[in-house]
């Protein structure tokens, strides 16, 4: 039903804002092949003699290294105001750096000293890393580091091949006419993840390169082997909106070829970025939707993550208007088994690219909801702190239970010995049936824990079948006069510190370090073993 109330109203709206929608005129710019390749042949050619809106004023190519006035006026004609995207997303606001900059250096120490001790005593990391379905939005077993959290927001950039993506990038960025602009075609053209970020100057970098610097979020990228880095690339440009945000770009998903052809575990790849990613736009082309097994494929990966998935139906003005509403309502008939949830991810209808919209069609509607995607962009990434230290704090939570349960397998393993036992058999026994000795309700029991939050019992078989029960210590044992108990520490951290820190940066005050915090005193640590 809702699904039917928001088509009846993009109809009416539709209706409202075309200019003549009874009869609309089809334009030139119809047809997909010519309206998706614009590009100069060279990096100092722009004409415009490949417009798709006016052809009648091509000019010759110019050689020479400055644009002449003819040219000017031609482009001027033809490209749209992009002074819409620098007032929604305020690229002229001066963003507060250093305020942004002590609050990641005080949740880097939060994490440091109480939350990665424990991660390291009871090898998070290595539990179950490709359990998906238990924490929707990032891996069981994935273990935060410093590129975690210093790394910026993530927009990914997902859909067939030859929809819009790479030149939907262009247009944000500003690129079009450019030598750095994502090259663009009719035909299948990105092969790469290419990774738009901000840097000092213009430059290309490996994919190898990228997954050998530990500073950055990607070196987990290695695991999916040599032939998917040499798919890897990233451009680093001197941008403000990159100051703010990292854009992925991905390749098109064709639904003909075989995903072994592809020589990486292409699924498995976007599956990595979708965990990452805080915004991810599923591109269209209203000409081509058809909708196989890999796209499928694509949307079950993508459950559990409605919240942050944005729908495009991208190069809307190459239909008349009265086609266009045929075609979202068949966008969303396609969609509707794909997507099993009760309110429907947000769908915008435009023409996301740097020329002006095609005459004759509903081009206020189009600004409208341009305009309503870059301010969903913009939340995103003035929400970018508080979701990091959000994501830190459900990241401890899931450390200290995880380190509860350990504990209470050890315990059970020790109350279950004697002298006659084979420790073997008595853990064996333990691990196959946890519910027998209460492991998992002892827990609930116990703490403050939700049984939501509880792991799949089946990860803890794979665990302890690598790592030994012999080489874990109870949590009462994890202690030192110097550093504390790492119990204490990481529970200090997840019930006062972070939301401390979030409250501090919500009320808008500046999260510096005291001193103490900076050169690691603190107050004297209890000697657990001198009587009170």
């Amino acid at each position: 039903m809702k699904v039917f109330v928001s088509f009846l109203c993009f109809l009416s709206l539709l209706l409202f804002t075309s200019a003549d929608g009874d009869n609309p005129i089809p334009s030139a710019s119809s047809d997909p092949e010519v309206t998706l390749h614009v590009q100069p042949s060279t990096e100092n050619e722009m004409t415009g003699g490949d417009s798709p809106t006016d052809s009648s004023e091509a000019e010759e190519p110019n050689t020479g290294s400055e644009i002449t006035e003819e040219e000017e006026d031609v482009l001027s004609s033809i490209l749209r105001d992009r002074s819409h995207i620098e007032d929604t997303l305020r690229l002229a606001s001066e963003d507060n750096a250093g305020h942004y900059a002590a609050a990641l250096q005080k949740l880097r120490k939060i994490y440091h000293s109480s939350i990665k001790p424990m991660e390291q005593a009871y090898k998070y990391n290595e539990l179950r890393q490709h359990e998906i379905s238990a924490y929707p939005g990032r891996t069981l077993g994935d273990s935060a580091t410093d590129g975690e959290i210093t790394s910026k927001p993530m927009v990914l950039f997902l859909g067939p091949w030859s929809v819009g993506k790479s030149s939907m990038i262009n247009y944000l960025l500003g690129l079009q006419d450019t030598p750095y602009q994502l090259y663009t075609g009719a035909e299948p053209t990105t092969s790469e993840f290419t990774v738009i970020m901000h840097g000092d100057k213009i430059r290309s970098i490996e994919g190898i390169v990228m997954a050998a610097d530990s500073s950055r979020s990607f070196s987990p990228l290695e695991k999916f082997g040599q032939n998917f880095l040499e798919k890897l690339v990233g451009i680093e440009m001197p941008h403000k909106l990159l100051e703010r945000v990292t854009f992925v770009d991905t390749p098109g998903i064709i639904e003909n070829r075989k995903q072994q052809e592809r020589g990486y575990p292409f699924n498995d790849v976007c599956q990595w970025f979708i965990d990452r990613a805080d915004l991810i736009f599923v591109v269209f082309d209203p000409t081509k939707l058809d909708v196989g097994l890999e796209l499928e494929m694509l949307f079950r990966q993508l459950k559990g993550r409605e919240s942050q998935i944005r729908i495009i139906l991208n190069k809307a003005d190459n239909l008349a208007t009265q086609d266009l509403m045929r075609v979202y309502g068949a966008l969303f008939w396609s969609l509707a088994p794909l997507i099993n949830v009760t309110e429907p991810p947000r769908v915008y209808v435009s023409s996301f690219w740097p020329y002006d919209y095609a005459p004759d069609t509903s081009r206020e509607l189009f600004k409208r909801e341009e305009i309503s995607l870059l301010e969903d962009l913009n939340q995103v990434i003035e929400n970018r702190l508080e979701n990091k230290i959000a994501f830190i704090r459900q990241h401890g939570i899931r450390v200290r239970i995880h380190a509860l349960l350990v504990d209470r397998y050890v315990q059970t393993f020790k109350d279950k010995m004697s002298f006659f036992s084979d420790p073997e058999l008595v853990f064996n026994e333990i691990v196959e049936e946890p519910d027998k000795f209460y492991i998992f309700k002892s827990i609930l029991a116990k703490t403050n824990v939700s049984k939501f939050d509880l792991p799949n019992k089946d990860a803890y078989r794979d665990f302890f079948g690598i790592n030994p029960i012999s080489s874990f210590k109870q949590l009462s044992s994890q202690c030192s006069y110097m550093g504390g108990c790492l119990l204490e520490k990481i529970e200090r951290a997840i019930t006062t510190d972070l939301p401390g820190l979030l409250s501090s940066i919500t009320s808008g005050k500046n999260p510096t370090l005291t001193s103490c915090e900076a050169t690691g005193c603190g107050e004297k640590p209890k000697n657990r073993y001198r009587r009170n």
